[in-house]
């Protein structure tokens, strides 16, 4: 228990300092907060005073056991956050643009990732799945875009209000979805092996988990929810709320798919039941995201160990990696915007933006590596590549957005953001 409050301590603390300096830098502070597990992990400091790192980290399972409950906890309520924050509105709204957008951001990049993890050398394979897994869940890392890093972007530059900005999130919240999807059948494909029968199987899952949402949640959670905002305990909502989080994340666990999915949908189901559910769970999303989040970034730091890339095969893999993440990434969403009559410098700026890929692919390497299909040297390549992307996004974002005239609809919008947030 001691050692388990001093390491809370120290990696809330040093990833909020982190964070702080990233923010200053004017990068996403989730690089400065994976950063913090990066330097107190074997990069730096377990190089440097190797007895103390392993007196205060230590590798013993139970210990890591206590620190990793707390982490997943906060990746739940983070992911819920992240899910109940999609604007069903606009994607109804923007559909057939933001279809195009989205099938080109993903599938392209998936195609190109499961390639590109067919030709990657055996040393960077965890020991489960075989090649066709690993292949799979590379294709997915490079699919994926990062919601959470991306809206947070362009609320920060005042592009969120704009078309383009609207366009973004909706096709990331798309790639998002796709994303926990894919990574559910990926999953099972780790723990059972890559067989027709097991991929039919989660299929089969994943659908009776959508409807079963759809058919059960949802109505029971307005059930449930629409009486508990009368009640004169203001935290009754949320409690049930949380509650609910974590039973989806259960239901789809014991499904054999991740806990995380569970989460994103329940997320999606408190949006789509109104602004009063919203903020519930809204009230809960400081801590988290000054508390757990960060913990959850420095202790996914933790297993990152840059020394791997002093060997010549990790080091061209995380280039070649990054190459085809960020070209494949940026050509789907360009060509998905150019097929939805969008401008060239729209399309630009909409390849750009949903490169960024953050928080997102820093909970699926974890996943991963928790699974065995990353070792060591592939999880750092990967998170190697969600840091990179995720600076790399704002800049280009600022570049071409900035030739893009402002319509008096969007100035509108703007007001009707504004006003909301002084609310």
């Amino acid at each position: 228990m001691l050692l388990f409050l001093l390491q809370l301590s120290l990696l809330i603390s040093v990833a909020a300092l982190l964070g702080r300096a990233a923010a200053r830098l004017n990068m996403p502070p989730v690089v400065g907060e994976l950063a913090a597990g990066v330097v107190l992990g074997p990069s730096l400091f377990g190089s440097v005073a190797p007895g103390l790192s392993h007196w205060l980290l230590p590798h013993d399972i139970e210990q890591t056991h206590l620190l990793n409950a707390v982490s997943q906890l906060g990746v739940l309520l983070l992911v819920a956050i992240t899910g109940a924050h999609i604007d069903l509105g606009l994607l109804r709204r923007k559909r057939h643009a933001i279809g195009l957008v989205s099938a080109g951001s993903v599938l392209l990049p998936l195609a190109l990732g499961f390639v590109l993890g067919l030709f990657l050398p055996a040393s960077l394979m965890g020991g489960a799945g075989g090649h066709g897994t690993f292949a799979l869940f590379i294709g997915v890392a490079v699919a994926v875009s990062a919601l959470p890093v991306i809206a947070k972007t362009l609320l920060d530059m005042g592009l969120l209000h704009r078309n383009v900005g609207q366009m973004i999130v909706g096709a990331a919240a798309v790639s998002d979805i796709v994303g926990w999807l894919l990574l559910s059948i990926v999953s099972a494909m780790a723990t059972h092996g890559l067989r027709a029968g097991v991929v039919f199987e989660s299929v089969g899952f994943l659908l009776i988990v959508l409807a079963a949402t759809v058919l059960v949640l949802r109505p029971l959670a307005a059930r449930l929810l629409r009486p508990a905002r009368h009640t004169q305990q203001p935290g009754f909502s949320l409690s049930l709320i949380v509650i609910m989080i974590l039973l989806s994340a259960a239901g789809t666990h014991a499904l054999g798919m991740e806990p995380i999915l569970g989460a994103f949908l329940c997320g999606i189901v408190i949006s789509s039941l109104g602004t009063a559910s919203r903020r519930s769970l809204d009230s809960v999303r400081t801590f988290v995201m000054a508390t757990l989040a960060p913990l959850f970034l420095a202790a996914a730091g933790l297993q990152v160990d840059l020394t791997t890339l002093a060997r010549p095969s990790v080091l061209f893999a995380a280039l070649i990696t990054l190459a085809v993440a960020v070209g494949a990434k940026f050509a789907g969403g360009y060509l998905g915007a150019r097929l939805g009559r969008l401008g060239r410098t729209e399309s630009l700026a909409i390849g750009a933006g949903l490169n960024a890929r953050g928080l997102v692919e820093i909970v699926l390497a974890s996943v991963g590596l928790r699974l065995d299909v990353l070792n060591t040297a592939s999880y750092t390549v990967v998170v190697l590549v969600a840091v990179v992307t995720s600076v790399m996004a704002p800049p280009i974002l600022r570049r071409t957005t900035g030739r893009i005239a402002t319509t008096e609809a969007e100035v509108e919008r703007e007001r009707e953001f504004t006003a909301q947030l002084v609310v």
